[in-house]
């Protein structure tokens, strides 16, 4: 059974909009311009994930090097185990990859929730 989602987590997602780091920046301002509706810092369940596509049940989170550091990758697993049991589909993505080329990939993640190859 899903949880519900919390009031201290709508509020942990509003306080996390005004603290994005720079990839999730630079990824909103190329997402944003598409025709698919995205969420950024959206709350589910007990979690807040980076980025929502409604249309798609797809989730999108930005991975910088802390995700790589301490118990992270086990908390990351248990996030994305539990998403996927609710009906998502969690993508990950390299913040070095945003940092990179924002708009190549907000255009492979558009092309993604609107099943294009």
């Amino acid at each position: 059974m899903a949880r519900q989602t919390t009031r201290a987590t709508v509020l942990k997602a509003r306080t996390l909009r005004k603290e994005r780091s720079l990839p999730e920046v630079l990824l909103w301002r190329e997402l944003r311009q598409s025709d698919l509706k995205f969420r950024q810092q959206h709350p589910i369940g007990r979690f807040v994930v980076d980025f929502y596509c409604p249309s798609a049940k797809t989730c999108f989170e930005i991975d910088g090097i802390a995700h790589d550091m301490g118990d992270r990758p086990e908390r990351d697993g248990q996030r994305t185990t539990w998403l996927e049991a609710q009906g998502y589909k969690v993508v990950r993505i390299a913040a070095r990859n945003v940092l990179a080329s924002p708009a190549e990939v907000a255009d492979a993640l558009i092309r993604l929730c609107k099943g294009d190859s």
